[in-house]
């Protein structure tokens, strides 16, 4: 079908960009790397793993939230490449083609998880031989990752296509990822907060995201909410990305 091949277009040449400079996947997994090892060893006499099996680490309760993280902070910021299309009027040509702006969005999204997947492939390497216990759940956790990655990424294209700036963009999505970061427990489990902390966190769909991550990847514990939140979130994501796309008339950035 033509919209498959409007996809697997926008993707390659998405994916070409980056592979000529692949910096993004390093700058990516920057900060995920100084908590793994600046802020993981503080966690081994912390308790964290109070009430799991014997023989759960601290990375295993770890290293999931780390996850989530690189995913919301790889994929959020995505909408500033877009910017920079709009601006040299990359986006104009092609929106004069019978290419569908749909897979416009979707390659562009799916590319941004293909990096999400290896930037995550990296981390869980790196984890392992620090005491992360790999676990068959542990697949499922990353294709929920990459389900959330495609999400956030058309969320980012959309508030680019909107706001039209890198001066408002910016503290526009860093305002937003900070409380979302520390209201998702990805640090800590939001079980040891205080019950307000841990009530007002119940109405962030990122804390059910890594509270099923982290259940995927010690095999244990309520997932399925957690799945059915964060499919929810990423398709009204998708959606407004969607809606977005088709309707905005003038792409370019004068």
């Amino acid at each position: 079908m033509r919209f498959f091949s409007d996809v697997r277009l926008t993707y390659s040449r998405a994916m070409l960009a980056i592979l000529r400079d692949p910096m993004w996947i390093i700058v990516g997994l920057a900060q995920p790397l100084f908590y793994l090892y600046l802020f993981g060893p503080l966690l081994k006499a912390s308790g964290v793993t109070r009430g799991l099996p014997p023989g759960t680490s601290s990375w295993d309760v770890f290293v999931p939230g780390l996850l989530v993280q690189l995913a919301l902070f790889s994929s959020a910021f995505s909408g500033f490449g877009l910017l920079a299309e709009m601006r040299a009027g990359v986006l104009e040509r092609l929106a004069v083609t019978p290419m569908s702006r749909l897979a416009m969005l979707l390659g562009r999204a799916a590319r941004d998880a293909t990096v999400v997947g290896v930037q995550a492939a990296i981390l869980i390497g790196l984890a392992v031989p620090l005491g992360l216990h790999p676990h068959p759940g542990l697949i499922g956790a990353v294709a929920l990752l990459l389900a959330l990655a495609v999400g956030l990424s058309c969320l980012s294209y959309a508030l680019a296509m909107v706001l039209r700036s890198e001066d408002s963009l910016a503290p526009l999505l860093q305002g937003i990822s900070i409380p979302i970061l520390l209201l998702s427990g990805i640090l800590l489990p939001l079980t040891l907060a205080p019950g307000w902390l841990d009530d007002t966190a119940q109405a962030n769909p990122l804390r059910h995201t890594t509270d099923a991550v982290r259940g995927l990847m010690l095999g244990r514990g309520a997932i399925a909410p957690g799945i059915a939140v964060t499919l929810g979130f990423t398709l009204a994501l998708i959606a407004f990305g969607v809606h977005r796309f088709r309707t905005t008339q003038d792409v370019r950035i004068a």
